[in-house]
């Protein structure tokens, strides 16, 4: 079950101002700021901003983290408050942290290999040696909080954020009471947004309206993004027994798969995952009340996830949701700020909106929501992912159930 959320995102900090702004369709994608952008294709990101790591986090902990990971340490802190955690309280080895994350530590260490190369390598801070890392989110939250039990992290893009959740379910299983879980990215640097632009999926339209238009007939590509969420997610006996004061809903199902080569003529594996993760819930395709797409904003990978949408539910068969457009795609933090507005739109039975795409692509048989939230009541969401290189992840989230 889900006890606590805490969100940094590019369109608000914490969670309820972020999910007010995604309701009301307010959007965070800005220009790029903090160097000259003029040579890249794409100037646009979704960015985070008032975000004063020096007022939120101790002074000890500046030198040896990267934005990233102080992004993600405060969404953490946010998502303990949340769930009324003192981790001092627990029993530390029942307690563990699973993230994903995709780009490491960018910023921090490009930093010191630039000092590495132009000052020497004794300019070059102790801490690079794991500030770069992509386990590094994990280890300083269990680091910080005492969280000694099964731990990990993974990486798989996009798809790393739901990945996240259904291994964090796993180590419940195995024996953990509580972990915490999610993704939080930020990779905006120079060399940063160069690789993003050498995935070949940015789009390079300079107005914020029209850069990130997912199943618009308009579609030109994604823009790239930083945040994401973290999630307290608790085993229910061992919540009750401290008398959580709330549950935003349980992670029900979960899958994973990966495309076949390129040229194989197999299908790809987004409906298999979307099947098997209803069959891990137990969930009938009918049964699911909305679900929240990966929207890449890339015409080929848009009308690949609107056919395996379209094979599991129907034609226009469920509601689709696409708050992705109001931050740009924040590699394994996307996801995971997904599964949190799922959770929330269980909670206020409201569907957040697309936005940024006025003319949907007539072709995509499949019922987006756009301009303005929807009034529904959501019991059951299905979240969906996709990562560069043929990962696919599926994660079902369900309403509380009663006590």
């Amino acid at each position: 079950m889900v006890t606590g959320i805490g969100v940094t995102a590019p369109n608000g900090l914490g969670t309820e101002e972020w999910w007010q702004a995604t309701l009301a369709g307010q959007h965070g994608i800005r220009p790029i700021e903090g160097y000259d952008t003029s040579a890249y294709p794409t100037r646009l990101a979704g960015t985070v901003t008032g975000f004063d790591a020096a007022a939120l986090l101790p002074g000890r902990l500046l030198p040896q983290t990267d934005r990233s990971t102080r992004l993600a340490l405060v969404a953490t802190e946010w998502a303990l408050a949340d769930a009324g955690v003192d981790p001092g309280e627990l029993p530390e080895y029942g307690m563990g942290v699973v993230t994903s994350n995709a780009g490491g530590g960018f910023e921090f260490t490009h930093r010191e290999i630039r000092k590495l190369w132009t000052e020497g390598p004794e300019h070059v801070s102790v801490y690079e040696s794991f500030a770069w890392f992509y386990a590094v989110n994990s280890g300083q939250i269990s680091i910080r909080h005492g969280m000694r039990g099964a731990s990990g992290v993974l990486v798989a893009d996009q798809a790393g954020g739901l990945d996240a959740l259904g291994h964090a379910r796993r180590t419940l299983r195995r024996g953990n009471t509580l972990v915490v879980t999610g993704g939080v990215e930020s990779s905006l640097d120079p060399w940063g947004l160069s690789a993003h632009i050498a995935g070949g999926r940015l789009s390079s339209v300079p107005d914020p309206e029209r850069a990130y238009q997912p199943f618009d007939i308009g579609a030109s590509g994604h823009l790239p993004g930083e945040g994401g969420a973290i999630l307290v997610v608790e085993d229910a006996a061992a919540a009750q027994a401290r008398r959580v004061r709330r549950c935003y809903g349980e992670i029900a199902g979960y899958a994973a798969t990966l495309d076949p080569a390129p040229g194989s003529g197999r299908p790809l594996g987004l409906e298999r995952a979307i099947r098997l993760a209803l069959a891990d819930a137990g969930v009938a395709p009918e049964e699911v009340d909305a679900v929240f797409a990966d929207a890449a904003g890339v015409p080929a990978l848009d009308r690949a996830e609107a056919r395996a949408l379209e094979a599991v539910f129907g034609p226009y068969g469920v509601p689709v949701s696409a708050p992705k457009t109001m931050t740009g795609r924040l590699a394994a933090g996307g996801p995971a700020l997904d599964v949190a507005a799922a959770l929330l739109s269980v909670r206020d039975g409201m569907l957040p909106p697309a936005v940024h795409v006025p003319s949907p692509d007539p072709a995509y048989r499949i019922d987006l929501v756009r301009g303005e939230p929807r009034d529904l009541r959501v019991r059951t969401a299905l979240v969906v992912a996709r990562g560069h290189g043929g990962f696919n992840s599926a994660v079902v989230v369900r309403e509380p159930k009663a006590p």
